[in-house]
């Protein structure tokens, strides 16, 4: 096997040099980054069982016994005598042990070194095998530069838009997705306005007709997101059309007692009946006595996506409330993670749309806008305060200001997404997709 190091300012430099001088059946046994740039080291004719092999036989030498044996007695030597003639002498005794017993020794050092040889051997190849994983990641990245710098030169209007996007801190999965359904030779005379246009076709938004029409809702969704304050935007529109004698509210919440006691203040100032409901069939019941009413809302109990309780919530709604429309409240500030776990742990209800909550406080609104899209879930409607019911806006009239808004946040507070963030995130997935 013939190892040699290669040193180049880059990684593809280093990897040429190995290849022209070993050919192409070299194999790279580390890199690491270095003052001059990418250190390689190569072998040809490498067999990954010699490195094994090599360390179970590296076992310290056998050390030599205490004492030779003695050489076999011939059959006609006769016993040393001593005293009188005429007493016979005995033999002198044999080493302790015996012969079985001096192989033992010999044998105990030659078994520990064996062992100490397969434990180095595997020490060994376990740090090959960890080079061998930093290597691929480096390639990996080196490989996903290279591929989106190619893309920068081949389609450098998609190119861009993909770099405007991650500016609005729309994830990367979103953005391909949208940069995927532009034109193939679009050409626009601002290719700033690109993004933007993509958002205002593509975003999912439903023209929710509930404070209009009536009928049974529920709003559900984790602790702290607004749902009782949006309940009462909800509410107070509809009085300011129809007035409160067809409405009705009911409360799920059994754990909050702040927030029972904050939608009946609610109910008393527009002066609708509050209705409790702890169980499904109370649920039940309850909606049974209030089919007269035109419309019919539930506040649900605020519950962590990981909650245990949870299951339990959802279910007593789904069994006591099947005729419901479900709108699932959404917090605008929300981190992206947190956002795909609220929806994986409410998607048991099915919920027919999404209202964004707090969007007066989101310093970001691309993780929530990533969301809707990702999932395809309709936006129904957009709370930006705490003022009832002016704070409550129907998605499908503020589509454009809920996007305008979006870049606002990115043009007051940068996100930052560098050359390496870009290739990582699209250099990769056009090289493996």
């Amino acid at each position: 096997m013939k190892i040699k190091r290669y040193t180049a300012a880059s990684m593809r430099a280093a990897l040429d040099q190995a290849r022209a001088e070993q050919g192409p059946d070299a194999v790279i046994l580390s890199s690491r980054r270095t003052e001059e740039g990418v250190e390689v080291i190569a072998a040809i004719d490498y067999d990954e069982a010699l490195i094994v092999d090599a360390g179970r036989q590296r076992s310290p030498p056998t050390p030599p016994s205490a004492a030779p044996a003695a050489p076999p007695a011939s059959p006609a030597a006769k016993p040393p005598q001593t005293g009188n003639a005429g007493s016979a002498g005995t033999a002198a005794p044999a080493p302790r042990g015996g012969a079985a017993a001096r192989a033992a020794d010999a044998a105990r050092p030659h078994a520990a070194g064996e062992h100490a040889g397969e434990h180095a051997g595997g020490t060994e190849y376990g740090a090959v095998q960890r080079e061998l994983k930093d290597l691929r990641q480096l390639l990996e990245s080196e490989l996903a530069t290279l591929t989106w710098n190619d893309k920068r030169l081949r389609e450098p209007l998609k190119a861009r838009v993909l770099e405007q996007l991650s500016m609005l801190d729309i994830s990367p999965d979103v953005a391909a997705a949208l940069v995927a359904r532009m034109p193939r030779h679009a050409s626009f005379q601002n290719p700033a306005h690109i993004p933007l246009a993509l958002l205002v076709k593509h975003l999912p938004v439903v023209n929710d007709l509930t404070c209009v029409n009536g009928g049974v809702m529920a709003v559900v969704g984790p602790t702290g997101v607004g749902k009782t304050t949006t309940i009462a935007k909800l509410a107070a529109r509809w009085c300011l059309r129809h007035g409160s004698q067809d409405l009705a509210l009911v409360s799920t919440d059994g754990y909050r007692i702040g927030a029972r006691e904050q939608l009946l203040t609610y109910a008393r100032i527009l002066g609708a009946p509050l209705h409790s409901a702890s169980s499904a069939a109370e649920l039940a019941q309850v909606l049974e006595r209030l089919r007269s009413k035109q419309l019919v809302l539930i506040d649900t109990a605020g519950i962590g996506p990981r909650d245990i309780r949870l299951t339990e919530q959802l279910a007593a709604l789904q069994l006591g409330a099947a005729r419901a429309r479900v709108l699932l409240a959404l917090p605008a500030q929300g981190e992206a993670r947190a956002l795909e776990d609220i929806m994986q742990a409410f998607a048991k209800v099915a919920p027919a749309a999404c209202i964004l909550t707090k969007l007066d406080e989101a310093a970001s609104l691309g993780g929530v806008i990533s969301t809707a899209l990702r999932h395809r879930l309709p936006i129904a409607y957009l709370c930006n305060g705490q003022r009832v019911p002016e704070d409550l806006h129907t998605a499908h009239q503020r589509r454009v200001w809920l996007l305008r808004t979006a870049l606002k946040l990115t043009e007051r507070a940068p996100m930052h997404r560098d050359d390496r963030y870009l290739a990582r995130n699209f250099g990769r997935s056009s090289a493996h997709g």
